[in-house]
């Protein structure tokens, strides 16, 4: 094994040390920006499955307005170094310049987002483990300043895998279960342009759960902010025609499902996107789970099959595996959720989970601000 660098040695333990997401966020900023100089940045958390925007963001020196571009680039206008195509890249990071061959004006983002605001060059990453994206980074540098270089691309690719983990670490539940009343959904109903033109009051109550973060008004006559993953989610089912869901941890620690599509008329023609939000069911929080612990793929078979109740002898006949080979899955799945019997598993992987969460895991920050 190499020697790490005295820098790299720094970020990796500030990421280990991270208490939660926001901690994550703002103390590798702050280490790195000793390292490799930035100017302005957004770290952003996604949905694993689908790579969607979520919760928490993190967004510094960057002001309220037209940051709805910068968020709806992936999705309407951007072609040039997509996050989803550096999700899938041998190496989930690459800088603007370096890819367009100095050539930025290729790239709607720079020519509306970033020369209106004197940024030269981003340095983009999606933060993955395990084939999964758990977030992603854009780093900004001003005009005068050195484009990103490969020494820059390699530290922040050498991020990518354990901030992942880190951030798929706090998936995992901290709290019992607690039941509450069935709640209604919340439906939002947009317009062909993306505007808000329909809220019930349940996704208002729904809306005022979730984390703080970077939100835009859309809506004409209706004055409310909304969250860029509920705008991004939407967008998406807008623009593709395909639904789009995402799962989004609200302030009192449970888990929303979002997801929209887009309706068309009788003639088959796109008209309105549809959102539903609501309470996620237990099934759709397991998978987010079960990724927290690192279980592979035939452990969580095993795991599934102990919540539907299968005694070790079904469940070998079920996977045409030994007795013996289920027990040491059993084993190991144990030990690593931490628990030592089934019923346990069972509550702990297939429930809904509360826990406490500060109102403060997201922030808009500024140099030379102290976060409240």
């Amino acid at each position: 094994m190499g020697v790490i660098p005295l820098g790299m040695r720094g970020l990796l333990a500030g990421i280990e040390q991270a208490a939660d997401a926001h901690a994550l966020f703002a103390e590798t900023s702050t280490r790195l920006r000793r390292v490799t100089p930035f100017d302005a940045a957004v770290w952003v958390a996604t949905d694993p499955i689908n790579g969607l925007t979520t919760a928490p963001v993190r967004v510094e020196n960057l002001h309220e307005g037209g940051c709805g571009t910068y968020w709806e680039s992936e999705l309407f206008s951007e072609h040039v170094n997509l996050f989803r195509d550096l999700a899938r890249a041998p190496v989930p990071v690459a800088g603007l310049r370096a890819v367009t061959g100095d050539d930025p004006g290729l790239s709607p983002l720079y020519r509306n987002f970033m020369c209106p605001r004197g940024f030269d060059d981003e340095l983009r990453a999606v933060l993955r483990v395990d084939g999964q994206p758990w977030g992603q980074l854009s780093l900004f540098r001003e005009r005068g300043r050195k484009p990103f270089q490969d020494t820059d691309v390699a530290l922040v690719s050498g991020l990518s895998t354990p901030m992942a983990r880190r951030l798929r670490s706090f998936a995992q539940p901290l709290a019992p279960a607690a039941a509450g009343r069935a709640e209604a959904p919340g439906m939002l109903l947009f317009d062909p342009e993306g505007g808000l033109v329909s809220i019930n009051d349940e996704a208002r109550h729904l809306l005022a759960q979730m984390p703080p973060g970077p939100a835009t008004t859309t809506a004409r006559g209706i004055e409310l902010p909304l969250p860029v993953w509920i705008l991004s989610t939407a967008g998406r089912a807008r623009i593709t025609g395909e639904n789009s869901r995402i799962r989004i941890r609200t302030t009192t620690g449970r888990w929303l499902v979002c997801h929209a599509s887009c309706l068309r008329d009788l003639a088959g023609t796109p008209a309105m996107t549809a959102l539903v939000i609501e309470p996620a069911t237990p099934s759709e929080v397991a998978s987010l789970v079960v990724a927290a612990y690192e279980l592979t793929r035939r452990e969580l078979d095993v795991t599934e099959l102990i919540a539907r109740g299968q005694s070790t002898g079904e469940i070998a006949a079920t996977l045409f595996l030994s007795a013996h080979t289920v027990r040491d899955h059993v084993k190991a799945i144990f030990d690593k959720v931490g628990v030592t019997s089934r019923g346990e598993l069972t509550a702990k992987l297939f429930t809904d989970h509360y826990q406490p969460l500060a109102a403060t895991q997201t922030l808009r920050v500024f140099d030379g601000e102290t976060p409240a």
